[in-house]
């Protein structure tokens, strides 16, 4: 057996254990589970508000939705690099502020900062840290942390400005003319709404900082408590001071400043977030990797959006059934998502303290659970889908349709979940260079792949290519661990890992 073979069958070893509530799985469950909670949090709450938005009109609600669409799609572009790169540098500058408890660790760590500072190509954020300067301090020292909230600040002041003066024109773009009477609802909704883009990067890039110290309950009770009081200032503001759109417009921006000062709260409590000097900022190394996890976002919505525009071209039946499978699809990835973050946390700290066995067993048993959890979903999905997908829609075309797309979005689910899950090691292993690039040569062969087989066969083909697309996804991630090659090289230095 080749080594390559043998790191792929590690993978899956001792996968009778996978469920084991043992140190690992406790560490894992203490992770994903509040951050899947809070993930289903916010769509659950956005929900409610489009019901109360709806009673206002449909002409209100149409033009909401717009708004909406295009607020997370600016702010999705900011948050999602934002989120994972502070993940993962928060954990290993709070796994090397721990190697204060253990003198071998810290011993080992401190060598380790000497040779990497003497070779500026090879630090890493855990050796910026003065380990002997923070004993006897009561709060955790991650320069980290300040640096991920004064960009996230800086961002959505950015994201403000330029939704202020930009928001009629895009509105044009996505089809709200100036005879439309969704234009003024949702330019009014749209500015409005921009006011709380600094509250909402400012609160991602807190709960980066929270993820990395391995602590996601604080978040979700932050995000339940905002919800809270977006759902209940919302007929409040809409109904009773008839504010209208612009009602709901404020309660949401309330709510999300009250979710940034309670997160700012808690995170004060536990981290000293002033810089000792200009010197402890990591300005630097957050928008670099930010960059890398930028070009991988715009690479696979490309692969999404391209498939949307390809089935809205085939007609409105094909697009229907299309974001109904889509949209459920896609609703699934949450499960994996708090393992992926679980993963992103307890990998970067294991790096940090340079305990490959750990790796090789987190990324292991992560993988397993991953591949368990898109099973239970692919069987789920097959058995209620056929019945389930009335409650969407009572068409029989776009229901025939549906039909067509159910192997798909079931039969993916578990290859979607280990996809996902390889995100989360990957950022843990902070390899976001090889995360950007192969997502490039991805998203590169799913496009042509688009548009070879829709033209050929239609609402099948697209979703034939979008799951060659998931699949290529996991084999990047397989490939990188199994040839050894960046973070993952000490398996050709240390063939114990391996055993």
């Amino acid at each position: 057996m080749s080594t390559g073979e043998m790191r792929f069958v590690m993978l899956f070893s001792g996968i009778r254990n996978v469920l084991a509530r043992d140190d690992l799985g406790q560490e894992i469950l203490q992770i994903s589970l509040p951050t899947t909670l809070a993930l289903a949090a916010d769509p659950i709450a956005s929900l409610i508000d489009t019901a109360f938005i709806g009673q206002i009109g449909p002409v209100e609600l149409a033009a909401v939705g717009v708004s909406i669409a295009i607020f997370n799609q600016v702010s999705k572009l900011a948050i999602i690099p934002l989120v994972s790169v502070t993940t993962s540098l928060v954990a290993e500058e709070d796994a090397a502020e721990n190697l204060q408890t253990d003198p071998s660790e810290k011993e080992m760590l401190i060598k380790v900062s000497s040779t990497e500072q003497a070779d500026p190509e090879c630090s890493s954020s855990s050796t910026n840290i003065d380990i002997a300067a923070k004993l006897g301090h009561d709060k955790s020292h991650i320069p980290s942390a300040s640096s991920a909230i004064v960009i996230g600040g800086l961002l959505g002041v950015l994201q403000t400005l330029f939704l202020i003066f930009t928001a009629k024109p895009i509105l044009n773009y996505m089809g709200l003319d100036s005879n439309s009477s969704m234009l003024k609802p949702a330019q009014r909704y749209l500015i409005l709404r921009s006011f709380g883009a600094p509250a909402v990067l400012i609160s991602m890039a807190m709960q980066g900082i929270f993820r990395g110290i391995k602590d996601t309950r604080t978040p979700l009770y932050a995000t339940i408590i905002g919800d809270v009081t977006n759902i209940i200032l919302d007929p409040l503001l809409i109904f009773i001071l008839r504010l209208g759109v612009s009602g709901a417009a404020i309660a949401h921006i309330i709510s999300q400043y009250v979710i940034s000062l309670i997160l700012l709260w808690s995170l004060m409590k536990q981290v000293d977030l002033l810089p000792s000097s200009i010197r402890d900022f990591q300005f630097r190394k957050i928008l670099k990797n930010g960059c890398l996890l930028l070009v991988k976002v715009a690479a696979a919505t490309s692969c999404v959006t391209l498939s949307a525009s390809i089935a809205a071209r085939q007609g409105p039946t094909t697009m229907a059934a299309f974001q109904i499978c889509l949209q459920i699809w896609m609703a699934t990835s949450l499960l994996a998502d708090g393992l992926a973050v679980a993963g992103q946390a307890i990998l970067a700290s294991a790096f940090a303290r340079r305990d490959y066995s750990k790796v090789m067993t987190s990324a292991s048993r992560l993988l397993q659970i991953g591949l368990i959890l898109g099973l239970i979903l692919s069987l789920f999905l097959f058995s209620l889908l056929p019945f389930a997908s009335r409650l969407f829609t009572n068409d029989i075309n776009v229901l025939r349709l549906i039909s067509v797309g159910i192997p798909y979005v079931a039969a993916t689910q578990p290859i979607n979940a280990l996809a996902f899950v390889f995100d989360g090691i990957n950022y843990g292993a902070s390899d976001f260079t090889y995360s950007s690039y192969s997502m490039i040569m991805v998203a590169l062969v799913s496009i042509f792949n688009l548009y070879m087989l829709s033209s050929s066969y239609g609402f099948t083909g697209i979703w034939v290519a979008l799951s060659i697309y998931m699949s290529l996804r996991t084999f990047a991630g397989f490939w990188r661990i199994g040839t050894g090659t960046g973070p993952w090289s000490f398996l050709n230095e240390n063939s114990a890992v391996l055993k």
